[in-house]
């Protein structure tokens, strides 16, 4: 079994995207970015970060938008619990979220899970070919939703519906976007069946974030 363990970015100008994903989230280790067209909107994908209070909430919001992030839906309560949506400079969507919905003690940066959320055309289909490559599956509501198992530390992954993405984020695709995303993870090189690419393991992502510097 393999399990996503990177995700790398494009951004015309990863200087400043390393910088706002610091300022911003703190994350050093599992975004990498990469010089590429990473400024278009309507890509299929989402970027959660799952956290444990909704003032942790708020706290990564605010500094996400005083990095640069523009608000796509204003964190507010819900029958599932707190969380807002943004879109960061380079142009990907993320959710900050949880699933609390009263705070426990003082607001904390702490991020307890990544995961990213892929819009596909057919999660059954998509299901199925990451599965034959090794990837577990944790659950599945037929055609609605998918969620793969996922190594401690790792980025978790979960498969949607386009439409469902584009209701979520209130964000239409483009599907002549380009994706402006490599995964990480497994032994092999290869390309799912809706164009996201991944590379073997981090190799050669973290090697081109080193050479963009």
């Amino acid at each position: 079994m393999f399990t996503l363990e990177t995700i790398t970015l494009d951004a015309t100008d990863p200087t400043d995207a390393r910088a706002f994903y610091e300022k911003a989230f703190g994350l050093t280790e599992q975004i990498s970015v990469r010089q590429g067209p990473g400024t278009g909107t309507g890509r299929p994908f989402t970027i959660s970060l799952v956290v444990g209070q909704p003032s942790t909430v708020d706290s990564l919001v605010d500094s996400a938008l005083a990095a640069g992030a523009t608000s796509l839906k204003p964190v507010e309560k819900s029958f599932w619990g707190y969380g807002g949506i943004v879109q960061a400079p380079d142009g990907s969507v993320w959710k900050i979220a949880t699933s609390a919905k009263k705070d426990r003690g003082p607001a904390t940066r702490e991020i307890d899970d990544i995961v990213l959320l892929l819009g596909v055309a057919d999660v059954k289909a998509s299901k199925r070919f990451y599965a034959e490559r090794g990837l577990g599956v944790k659950r599945s509501f037929g055609g609605k939703y998918a969620e793969f198992e996922a190594a401690p530390g790792a980025v978790q992954l979960a498969i949607y519906p386009r439409h469902a993405l584009e209701k979520e984020t209130g964000v239409a695709l483009d599907p002549g976007a380009a994706y402006g995303i490599v995964l990480g993870g497994g032994s092999e090189a290869f390309t799912d069946p809706d164009g996201f690419t991944w590379q073997a393991g981090d190799h050669g992502t973290h090697d081109r974030d080193e050479h963009d510097r």
